[in-house]
């Protein structure tokens, strides 16, 4: 399993994409590039999530409750909520196919933070809109 890190630019990553040319170098240090099969749980609802996932090539599955709620696929990630709060995994990410991954430790996670206060701005914006999105879902069900 070749470690391809370096080749992937991810300033075209939105989370990163306001990143100094430094910042990308921190960040790239800090992420280890990981190959999946299909079919593999990569993080499992319930479980105190330890890892934040960027995917590089592939698909994978966001289960909640058992029931398929989205599909993700390059440039997308997952992970990052466990990681701000600690607190169990709020759904079950399996791959669909083989993946590539960029997988960032807690420990990493926590050193980037402080390294880089952009990227904690960012993941803020994140959380908003996914707070966001999940609200507007739960007023469309309501009014239905």
């Amino acid at each position: 399993m070749a470690n391809r890190t370096e080749e992937i630019d991810l300033s075209t990553i939105w989370l990163f994409s306001t990143c100094s040319t430094r910042d990308l170098r921190t960040i790239r240090r800090a992420l280890e590039e990981v190959n999946v099969p299909a079919g593999r749980v990569l993080c499992e609802e319930g479980t105190i999530g330890r890892e934040f996932f960027l995917i590089v090539e592939g698909t994978a599955s966001v289960q909640r409750n058992r029931r398929k709620i989205a599909t993700l696929g390059p440039g997308q990630y997952f992970g990052e909520l466990a990681l701000l709060d600690r607190r169990p995994r709020s759904a079950t990410v399996v791959s669909d196919s083989e993946m590539r991954l960029l997988v960032l430790g807690q420990r990493q996670f926590n050193g980037l933070l402080d390294a880089i206060p952009a990227l904690g701005r960012k993941l803020l914006a994140a959380t908003a809109t996914r707070l966001r999105e999940s609200d507007a879902k739960v007023s469309a069900l309501i009014s239905h």
